[in-house]
């Protein structure tokens, strides 16, 4: 595979604009994407967001909900209310055929110009880039255990090849851009739902169906009320770290329906973090989750472990090629000069390098993590005022207005920055801060309730109704109903 674009290019679908092309580099960034060039149907929408939710980590993290006392009935009420944020990345997908333009432009809405740019370099990027960082180290360690079952000695250089492979295979996806991500994630949905099929066979005949939580893990009362908030807030980190699901539906349509867009989005991962998860529950009924990978091998055949192994592998690049897509496009909307395939490389090469210092130097993998139990606080109430702005909208965006990023333009506000967007965030962000329980910080809210972590409905709560109110405040003092 080459790398090439323009109007001379050759081959792909013969639906597909030249701009926009499998097996060619995507020219489009953060740049409006006209009528003339949309394309696709929403249900293609579903294998995007399925082989990027097949992921080990939901497994792990179903795993946890046994390990914290929960039972197996417990575990899957709190990951399917977890989960059922999706409907709110399905919504918030929807603003992509409206505008034309990803996620990150649409937000210059809510934040201003300046602000936007602030929060995409600040926030949106840095997160991104730490979970792609978690994200190859978790499938650079299966394919180093892949490496011993295959008889190959997983010294340092080994490593750091199998690492180095992985990282150009996803983010060569991830440069391409949007026409090959969409077909690639195809691929990777079937022969990922193959082998989670027999994955699933072999968890499910080993389960203890009549499992009964230990007595000296057991949680009741205010405890388990502690335990069910906190469970739900490490399920409801998966979509409220995908805000920028306009990225991947910008191309389609303008008139194409919203109700589509939203179900195949929201369905799309859904259903692969909640079977996956629930597969966790199960498999903790049966083997020690406290190290899932090594743990599974033993209810596992010895010719399909290495197949799970790999399974990892491609679920981590599967997940890590939307994330750093969208992270490239968070850099060009921050104000960086670069196209998108050099943004893409530069959040790669940041990532990579992560990744190294986390597996070779420090455990700084670690650390990450505990970071991001922190990144539900910050998240929230962006999730919650991006869906409150659409809804206020009708969500109708002029995408090439939002191109203007001129002190003349309707989204530059005051000074660049929109009041309403800034207080809401800040507030949010500050409330949920306060009601935060992690490994690394515990609010003083999530103290005086005896550590029951409310962070995630906390913040988006507030965040959604002091940018509503704001908002609602200055259409009744401008008269105008059209006013944000």
């Amino acid at each position: 595979m080459t790398l090439r674009a323009g109007p001379g290019a050759r081959g792909g679908d013969p639906g597909e604009p030249v701009t926009d092309r499998v097996g060619h580099v995507e020219t489009h960034g953060v740049d409006y994407v006209p009528d003339s060039e949309r394309h696709g149907l929403p249900r293609s929408l579903f294998p995007v967001w399925a082989a990027a939710n097949m992921s080990y980590l939901y497994i792990v993290l179903g795993g946890s909900m046994v390990l914290l006392g929960l039972d197996i009935w417990q575990s899957i009420a709190v990951i399917v209310a977890g989960n059922l944020l999706w409907a709110g990345v399905g919504y918030l997908s929807t603003s992509g055929p409206s505008s034309g333009t990803p996620s990150w432009v649409v937000t210059r809405a809510m934040y201003g110009i300046r602000g936007n740019r602030f929060l995409n370099v600040t926030l949106g990027w840095s997160v991104a880039v730490a979970y792609e960082a978690i994200s190859l180290a978790l499938g650079s360690l299966a394919g180093f255990a892949l490496a011993e079952q295959l008889g190959i000695p997983a010294n340092t250089g080994v490593k750091v090849a199998i690492v180095l492979a992985t990282a150009v295979v996803t983010f060569s996806i991830s440069v391409y851009g949007h026409a090959t991500i969409m077909r690639c994630s195809t691929w990777f949905t079937w022969a990922l739902t193959a082998c989670v099929l027999v994955l699933g066979y072999y968890v499910l005949r080993h389960a203890d169906w009549g499992y009964r939580t230990p007595a000296d893990t057991a949680v009741h009362g205010h405890a388990l009320w502690v335990i069910v908030a906190s469970g739900f807030t490490i399920m409801a980190g998966g979509p409220l770290s995908w805000t920028s699901a306009a990225d991947y539906a910008r191309y389609l349509p303008a008139d194409t329906s919203r109700k589509a867009v939203c179900w195949w989005t929201a369905v799309g991962g859904f259903v692969p973090a909640v079977l996956l998860s629930g597969l966790g529950v199960l498999a903790a009924t049966a083997v020690d989750m406290h190290d899932a990978q090594t743990s599974l091998k033993g209810i596992l055949p010895g010719w399909f472990y290495p197949v799970f192994l790999l399974v990892i592998v491609i679920g981590s690049i599967a997940n890590n090629v939307l994330t750093a897509y969208s992270g490239g496009l968070a850099l060009q909307s921050g104000g960086i000069p670069w196209s998108r395939p050099f943004t893409v490389i530069f959040d790669a090469t940041i990532a990579l390098g992560l990744t190294f210092y986390s597996l070779f130097i420090s455990d700084f993998l670690s650390t990450m993590n505990s970071g991001l139990e922190l990144s539900v606080a910050f998240l929230g109430p962006g999730f919650t005022i991006y869906a409150v702005d659409i809804f206020l909208r009708r969500n109708r965006y002029d995408g090439v207005a939002l191109q203007d990023e001129t002190p003349d333009s309707r989204f530059w506000y005051w000074h660049g920055v929109h009041p309403a967007g800034a207080a809401a965030v800040v507030i949010g962000v500050g409330a949920a801060l306060l009601c935060v329980n992690t490994s690394i910080y515990t609010g003083p809210v999530a103290s005086a309730l005896g550590g029951a972590d409310l962070s995630g409905v906390v913040g988006m709560s507030l965040g959604a109704l002091v940018y509503a109110g704001l908002t609602l405040h200055r259409r009744r003092a401008t008269g105008d109903p059209t006013v944000i």
